[in-house]
């Protein structure tokens, strides 16, 4: 397996790549980037499906996205925390792996384990860089790492971007995985069951936050970014 990667994808559930940055991860796989995705947990407490079904999605969905590797570090669905053995879990994944590039969960959202997941992903960027926490991997000690951006997605609730990727010529085939693992549901009972329990993203109301988000760069999709610090920019003509 390739370790080091351009782009690493730390989220807390399988699905949530491709959901929220399914567009992103195909254009810059597009543009020859490396791309790796890891998650917290394996979504077992998932109302729909089960964590096997979610295990077996996740590997189609790999292939499909054209990704380097994916796995997951094994925390807890529901209850991981930012406490120390989650943090080295992640340092170490980082380290590992050395990305330019994090893109994680949102900073807050309808499922607790987004926040979370986005603030346990964000402190394990920093003190993935201090040489004072040691960590090892495959026996061997790891050097400190930090990566040089970390980006949060939008994902159910809306949150105003500071960044959007227009994912148009990509949209397509990223819808396609974004909801392999949660369809619409077909029977009037399951659409009831739906709207009652909030329990996914449905296929529309994902298509309409891309709309909406391609609609503030001029595009007709993209995907929605916030940033804890500015992205430094060395030429404005870069600037869609």
């Amino acid at each position: 397996m390739q370790e080091q990667v351009d782009i690493l994808v730390i989220t807390a559930h399988p699905d949530d790549a491709e959901i929220g940055m399914g567009g992103t991860i195909l254009r810059h796989i597009a543009q020859g980037r490396s791309v790796g995705l890891v998650e917290l947990t394996g979504g077992e407490l998932g109302t729909r499906g089960t964590a096997e079904i979610r295990k077996a999605e996740a590997a189609a969905a790999t292939q499909v996205l054209g990704v380097t590797f994916r796995y997951q570090l094994g925390l807890r669905d529901g209850f991981f925390r930012a406490d120390e053995a989650s943090l080295l879990k992640v340092i170490t994944a980082l380290r590992k792996h050395r990305p330019g590039a994090v893109l994680t969960n949102a900073v807050r959202d309808r499922h607790p384990d987004h926040g979370r997941g986005a603030a346990l992903v964000a402190e394990a960027c920093f003190l993935s860089g201090l040489r004072r926490i040691e960590t090892e991997a495959d026996g061997k000690a790891q050097e400190a790492w930090r990566p040089k951006t970390v980006l949060h997605a939008i994902q159910d609730n809306w949150i105003d971007p500071d960044l959007v990727v227009d994912i148009t010529p990509y949209w397509d085939k990223s819808w396609k995985r974004c909801f392999a693992s949660k369809p619409i549901p077909r029977s009037s009972q399951q659409r009831a069951d739906l709207a009652h329990q909030r329990s996914g993203i449905p296929a529309l109301v994902a298509r309409g936050r891309a709309l909406a988000m391609g609609r503030l760069i001029g595009s007709l999709y993209g995907e929605g970014y916030t940033v804890v610090r500015p992205p430094a920019v060395g030429d404005l003509l870069e600037l869609g």
